[in-house]
């Protein structure tokens, strides 16, 4: 297998010169050997969202699992964080065949090596470096089908407690893996409902079937606006990631949706500390202080967002790409249809709309998070260059998963990204003409070093 697939959180590449049935094999074989003899687990848990390649890919893992002797508990189709709940149950780790947001063409593994979270960093150098080695265990395991979708339905539910407002809402799950139980979830509620792109057959209507990126949202926006819906909800492809729009067509930022869930938990937690990554506004940074909580700033991935939160009990935390942690009242699964849930309860009891609750919320400038095309072989070196080049005009940074340059009223975070050969920027300012002055900077600093 190339070396390239093993990234910071997970396995991920191209179907099939990269990604394959034989390669699905050969992590079967590894991954039951590795937990039976590394970390004294006889069973896991396995399942897989609905891209054209997972069946495939999904026989060959187990073949190579039962061989190993492992027991195999296969969930099936399942959407990321129902597969995390799987774990959760079962007090198990195990593998969730996915490539999340990215392309119908590609695919891949997120795998698990303990209770919190999928494996990352040393983590899968370790594995990677186990599996190129070859010496696997040789059995013959027990596999068990199971189902998890009524269970989970009533775990989501359970704790949701909607006002006498019945909210009318749409939902775009991108013919991605959340088809197979968004409906059923969103009607056994008080909602009035309508749902488009809902085909499972993994035929995503975007190239990224990714709802943090406006584009993708377009759909979404033309019918919440026809219809005169409260609220619009996109799903990403495994059903981690979310992406909002108001009742007026407009895309409500992740920062802005945390400050309204925000406001409304704040005093219902004991533990008042909230996380954000790098690349969120200080919007949400600030409301947090504001409020008499303690911001936490934890470096992107929800490998490690997501073990930080349930290492420390931290009952809400954000990324900018739309992954969302609510852990104050249930076991956190980043699951982004019960984090839209949430959002429609609070509408549900005030007679406010998306947009109003948006409005009271302080925005500052800022720019999208931009990507530049980088070679894996060279992006580090990029985010070192500049390091130095900061270090030289004496700059502060906290050095988090790449650089955030921090200034009086403004800040920029530039990184390589973990899953792909792309170096991304995200700026920030108060005051118009310094966000165009310190976006310039990092623009051309990119430009000089990535080459």
């Amino acid at each position: 297998m190339k070396d390239n697939i093993f990234r910071e959180y997970d396995i991920r590449g191209k179907v099939p010169s990269e990604i394959n049935e034989e390669g699905a094999y050969q992590i079967g074989l590894g991954y039951g050997s590795y937990l039976q003899e590394h970390l004294d687990m006889k069973a896991c848990v396995i399942s897989r969202d609905n891209r054209l390649s997972s069946p495939a890919l999904h026989d060959s893992l187990i073949k190579g699992l039962l061989e190993t002797g492992i027991t195999v508990y296969d969930y099936g189709i399942t959407t990321t964080p129902m597969h995390y709940y799987a774990r959760h149950i079962n007090n198990l780790y195990g593998i969730m065949i996915t490539a999340s947001h990215n392309p119908k063409d590609e695919n891949g593994f997120k795998f698990s090596f303990d209770e919190y979270a999928n494996a990352r960093g040393s983590m899968i150098k370790d594995f990677k470096k186990y599996l190129d080695e070859g010496h696997f265990l040789k059995g013959q395991g027990e596999y068990y089908q199971k189902d998890i979708k009524d269970e989970y339905i009533n775990y989501v539910i359970s704790n949701l407690k909607f006002g006498k407002k019945r909210i009318k809402v749409v939902l775009d799950p991108a013919n991605g893996v959340t088809s197979i139980v968004a409906r059923d979830i969103f009607s056994k509620l008080n909602i009035d409902l309508t749902i488009i792109n809902e085909e499972s057959d993994g035929s995503f209507p975007s190239h990224h079937p990714d709802p943090s990126i406006e584009e993708n949202l377009s759909m979404l926006k033309e019918k919440v606006k026809e219809i005169k819906a409260d609220i619009g909800i996109g799903f990403d492809g495994d059903g981690d990631r979310i992406g909002i729009v108001d009742e007026l067509g407009n895309k409500v930022l992740i920062e802005d949706y945390a400050i309204i869930i925000l406001r409304n938990i704040i005093d219902k937690v004991k533990e008042k500390k909230f996380l954000y990554d790098p690349k969120c506004s200080s919007s949400f940074k600030d409301e947090i202080e504001r409020l008499g909580g303690t911001p936490i700033i934890c470096r992107t991935g929800t490998s490690y967002t997501q073990e930080k939160i349930l290492r420390e009990n931290i009952p809400f935390g954000i990324q900018y790409v739309g992954h969302i942690s609510l852990n104050d009242r249930l076991f956190s699964t980043e699951s982004a249809m019960y984090s839209s849930l949430r959002l429609i309860e609070i509408l549900s009891k005030t007679d406010k709309t998306l947009s109003s609750l948006v409005n009271t919320i302080p925005h500052y400038y800022n720019t999208s998070e931009e990507k530049f095309a980088s070679q894996d072989e060279i992006k580090k070196e990029v985010i070192e260059n500049i390091r130095k080049y900061c270090d030289n005009k004496k700059w502060h940074y906290l050095e988090i998963d790449g650089l955030r340059v921090t200034f009086k009223d403004a800040w920029a975070y530039v990184r390589c990204s973990n899953t792909g050969p792309n170096i991304t920027l995200r700026c920030e300012a108060k005051k118009k003409e310094d966000l165009e002055n310190l976006h310039n900077i990092f623009l051309a600093l990119i430009k000089l070093y990535n080459k």
